[in-house]
Formats: C-alpha cells, sequence, structure tokens
C-alpha cells in the first residue's frame, strides 16, 4: 500500500490520509454538484431563458438607440429642406405676384369683377348657355343608349 500511493515509508501518516480523503471527498462533492446541475434541464433551460432575455433586451435598447438617432437626423434634415422651400416658394410666389401685376392681369381681373357685379345679365346668360349645351349633352347620350 506504501508503494501504491508514493509514501516512502513503510507506514502510512493517518493525518495524511484523512487530509486526502477530506480532500477527495470535497473534489468528489463538487464533481457530483457540477453533475447534478448540467442534468438539471429545467434550471439549465431557465438560466438560458434568462440569459436570452438579457441579450434582446441589450439588442432592444441598443435598437431604440439608434432609431432615436436616426429619428433625429431625420427630422433635422426635413426641418431644412421644409424651411428651404418654404423660403423657395415664398420667393416664387412673390416673384409671380409681381409678374401679375406688371402684366395689368389682376387690373384686368378686377374690371371683369366689377363689370359683372354691375351688369350681371352678360354672365347669367352664359351660365344658362353653358348648362343648355352641357343638358343637350346628357339628352342625347340618354337616346343612344
Amino acid at each position: 500500500m506504501s508503494e501504491k500511493n508514493g509514501s516512502k515509508s513503510g507506514k502510512p501518516d493517518v493525518e495524511a490520509l484523512r487530509a486526502e480523503i477530506a480532500q477527495t471527498r470535497t473534489d468528489l462533492g463538487e464533481t457530483v454538484q457540477a453533475l447534478a446541475a448540467k442534468a438539471d434541464v429545467k434550471a439549465r433551460a431557465k438560466e438560458q431563458v434568462e440569459l436570452t432575455k438579457a441579450k434582446v433586451k441589450a439588442q432592444a435598447t441598443e435598437a431604440t438607440e439608434r432609431v432615436r438617432g436616426a429619428a433625429h437626423l431625420a427630422t433635422g434634415r426635413v426641418r431644412t429642406a421644409a424651411t428651404n422651400a418654404t423660403d423657395k416658394a415664398r420667393g416664387t410666389a412673390v416673384h409671380a405676384t409681381d409678374k401679375v401685376r406688371e402684366s395689368g392681369a389682376l387690373d384686368k381681373a378686377h374690371e371683369a369683377r366689377q363689370q359683372v357685379r354691375s351688369n350681371p345679365l352678360p354672365f347669367v346668360a352664359v351660365l344658362a348657355g353653358v348648362a343648355a349645351v352641357v343638358g343637350l349633352i346628357l339628352i342625347v347620350k340618354g337616346r343612344r343608349r
């Protein structure tokens, strides 16, 4: 027995054997606990679920921050584009108004409106003529069917 355990003396030391047995028991206990943990499928599944939840939460937080950043950037770009478009539209409207004033079309429109207000008979006659033409077209189409 002394040759197997590596002891040089003929008698093994009792205290050393007890310490070795205690260490072996501790190692064996840890091994048994590790095997039991591996064999506990339910606990391992719960652990994996928790790890996956944590990973998904982290990814969701990261994605949310990226989306917020992109939205903020896009909002700034849209505001800039809208401001530019508004400024351009205002400039075009002012330019168009100036052109209309230069051409005298605005004055002519005011004159026509005053003429219709003062003498509505020609305007009413034109409207009656248009209504008559539309009525005739509808009658002719109705007869074809």
